[in-house]
């Protein structure tokens, strides 16, 4: 595996996944609708190509000179179109030029909780992009899945989020307080995509990525509050309530913090289901906890 092209490569998960194959000597393609992408384009074995993946004849003149491909591409809020477009359409155009162009390796990020009777628009989007891709192994793809939980790092838009707020805000009311999740850290998730894409023996497999600790929603911002050292009191909100918030913050100005949609998503608990492959068989087997990241005072 000498050439990979990477969706997303200048994301935050990307940036950790093009740090990763670039340690492990491979030439990484990254494609970005706007230059520079300054977070990977200073990684020796990366080039940075200007491109409009959802575009199928760009997204066709990609792929040639490739050995494989990885999806990372994905949208936390928008309408059910726009997650229709991100998790089901360029999945579709993906596996079609993949097939056209002879690179049959993909590694697509999917998501913890995925489910086409998911409450959230999100979950059952990316269920459907995981169904349209299987629907293409027949005809040659070789595909694997990976399904992280909520993925945390010292630049993340999880942890930080929540320890900003409260250096602002004198408490924090919250919606889905009782939800649990099993946040992993995103130096493994990046390792375990590319300890993916490097070997073969991963094609036809789908695995479960999660941290080594579970934690409800309110636990996990009372954590950013004091590792931020400006702990503050945590209000659950009743679900009617926390759908008025999400609705409140939707029409904020600036990046959406919370929507309905993410309220949905929070019906359900993201941990592993114990049923599917995880870290463990991509070459982590010591997942890093929370606490070693985000060190508390």
């Amino acid at each position: 595996m000498k050439n990979i092209l990477v969706l997303g490569g200048s994301g935050f998960v990307g940036r950790h996944v093009c740090e990763a194959l670039n340690r492990a000597g491979v030439h990484i393609t990254v494609p970005t609708r706007r230059l520079p992408a300054r977070s990977v384009q200073m990684l020796p074995m990366v080039s940075v190509v200007q491109a409009d993946v959802h575009d199928p004849a760009q997204l066709a003149a990609l792929l040639p000179g490739h050995d494989a491909v990885i999806n990372l591409i994905a949208i936390l809020h928008g309408s059910e179109a726009q997650f229709d477009k991100a998790h089901v359409q360029l999945p579709t155009l993906l596996a079609k030029a993949c097939l056209a162009a002879g690179v049959k390796r993909l590694v697509h990020i999917s998501a913890l909780g995925a489910d086409v009777n998911a409450p959230s628009m999100y979950q059952r989007s990316k269920a459907r992009g995981e169904q349209v891709l299987q629907d293409h192994v027949a005809q040659g793809l070789a595909l694997t899945v990976l399904r992280p939980s909520v993925i945390f790092g010292e630049d993340d838009a999880f942890i930080n989020v929540f320890a900003k707020l409260q250096v602002l805000a004198p408490v924090v009311p919250l919606a889905g307080a009782h939800t649990r999740f099993q946040p992993v850290w995103v130096h493994d998730v990046a390792q375990a995509v590319a300890y993916a894409v490097l070997h073969p023996a991963t094609t036809g497999h789908s695995y479960e990525l999660a941290g080594p600790q579970v934690f409800t929603l309110q636990q996990l911002v009372e954590h950013a509050g004091i590792w931020a050292q400006h702990p503050r009191w945590v209000i659950p909100l009743p679900n009617a309530l926390a759908y008025v918030q999400a609705w409140v913050m939707e029409h904020l100005p600036g990046p959406t913090l919370m929507s309905r949609d993410n309220v949905a998503s929070m019906q359900v608990d993201n941990i592993l289901s114990g049923q599917q492959l995880g870290l463990s068989a991509l070459g982590v087997h010591t997942p890093a906890s929370l606490a070693s990241v985000f060190t508390l005072p």
